[in-house]
């Protein structure tokens, strides 16, 4: 498969951290001017796909497990291909980081609807330069989301505790197509995390040579 350079994803379970990490890694770029413009973007997405599954992901629109599955690839077939989306800002020199990926279904709904109709629906889209992986023990996880308001259909032990031993027999998958894959602390504090990010997106070349900065 396709590598698509210029291009870093954040993955891991819910309650991982990748979310607060993109944050902070946005405020990094913008301090420094030196470095490349960096280009932060999600799944689901906020365009009109991506807000069907935010609602059917709280629960408030049900969906079959399938029709998620053939939902986030259709959000991901406008991230990737639109105009202005991922492939567009790669290949004319943006740094794109996603918070969230084709590794997020392989295992979500890997889970859900087996991995033959997932990569299937997922086979036309690149892989990532470099692979974040946020692991954190899946109790912890649930911890960290215990105050949230809403709780979205995913967010139990169970189902988490399958997620990370999922995203682990991924990994190799990854690293033998060529992507870096780059297994990330989770546990630690967002400082200590974002460090640690920060010292691995370095060796990117689009990054290399623009200066170390904070």
């Amino acid at each position: 498969m396709m590598i698509l350079k210029n291009f870093a994803v954040f993955e891991g379970g819910d309650g991982s951290g990748t979310t607060t990490q993109l944050a902070l890694l946005q405020n990094r770029f913008t301090t420094l001017p030196a470095l490349p413009h960096v280009y932060a973007t999600w799944e689901p997405t906020d365009g009109p796909i991506g807000r069907l599954l935010r609602s059917a992901l709280k629960g408030e629109t049900p969906l079959q497990r399938e029709t998620l599955a053939i939902l986030f690839a259709a959000d991901r077939n406008e991230h990737v291909y639109a105009p202005g989306g991922i492939w567009e800002r790669s290949t004319q020199g943006e740094l794109v980081i996603s918070d969230r990926y084709v590794l997020s279904s392989l295992v979500y709904q890997g889970i859900d609807c087996g991995e033959a109709l997932v990569r299937g629906l997922n086979d036309r889209f690149p892989l990532p330069e470099v692979l974040f992986f946020f692991d954190i023990d899946s109790n912890e996880a649930i911890t960290r989301m215990e105050g949230r308001q809403v709780k979205e259909i995913y967010e139990y032990l169970d189902f988490q505790i399958q997620v990370r031993e999922r995203y682990r027999s991924l990994l190799p998958w990854y690293a033998k197509e060529g992507v870096r894959v780059e297994i990330i602390d989770a546990s630690q504090e967002p400082q200590a995390v974002a460090e640690e990010i920060w010292r691995a997106l370095k060796n990117m070349p689009i990054v290399r040579g623009a200066g170390d900065g904070p």
